[in-house]
């Protein structure tokens, strides 16, 4: 396998935002009166962006369009002031992606986060590294597992889908990554798990950041 770039997944895989989201949303919920959720069910609900967030963490018979609406903008406010308190890169992260600029493995962040939270995010926990494209959930563009953000990644790189990698934590990245050609890599790490990443058609599965180095 001859790869020239690595596309990555963020919350999950490159940074441990599942605190900082768990509490933004419990927060909303409390202020409703409504049942919270567990750090760990968290792990489940996030992944398909933040309107999903929202109305997978409602309970079934609140799930109405005006609800959704006013949770989702509350979210969307109580994470902008929180997106950065708990946050962190996975340990081994920094180190990885060091060792990735050195070898000249060319690298980008698809996320299913809203873009200007993905570039606030960015630019804050890796910025020191070159991503020659950083991309959220954005208008007009299908989230994954549509594979339309990492096919405009591979334009972008001007490389074809065959010679890029795709790391990511859940299914959604596995078949984003098979629908676009890509090998399909899971990070073991984040929040679903080797069982979910297998079944959706992973590779390969790294249970630490460094084994990925092994694959170049």
């Amino acid at each position: 396998m001859n790869f020239k770039a690595v596309i990555f997944d963020l919350d999950g895989t490159l940074l441990d935002t599942l605190a900082d989201l768990s509490d933004s949303m419990n927060s909303v919920l409390e202020r409703m009166s409504l049942p919270t959720h567990h750090l760990s069910d968290y792990k489940i609900l996030v992944g398909r962006g933040m309107r999903n967030l929202v109305t997978s963490a409602l309970p079934p018979e609140m799930r109405t369009g005006e609800i959704i609406e006013q949770c989702y903008t509350a979210m969307f406010d109580e994470y902008g002031r929180r997106w950065d308190k708990k946050t962190r890169p996975y340990e081994g992260i920094e180190e990885l992606l060091t060792e990735l600029g050195s070898k000249r493995i060319r690298m980008a962040i698809l996320s299913n986060k809203l873009d200007t939270l993905t570039q606030l995010v960015v630019q804050k926990y890796l910025g020191k590294w070159n991503f020659e494209a950083v991309f959220g959930e954005r208008e007009g563009v299908p989230r994954k597992p549509d594979p339309a953000g990492l096919f405009e990644i591979a334009g972008i790189m001007n490389i074809t889908p065959a010679e890029i990698l795709c790391l990511g934590d859940s299914g959604s990245d596995m078949t984003a990554a098979i629908n676009a050609g890509m090998y399909p890599a899971g990070a073991q790490w984040g929040f679903r798990g080797r069982e979910e990443l297998i079944s959706y058609g992973a590779l390969k599965v790294f249970e630490k950041p460094a084994d990925l180095l092994g694959i170049f």
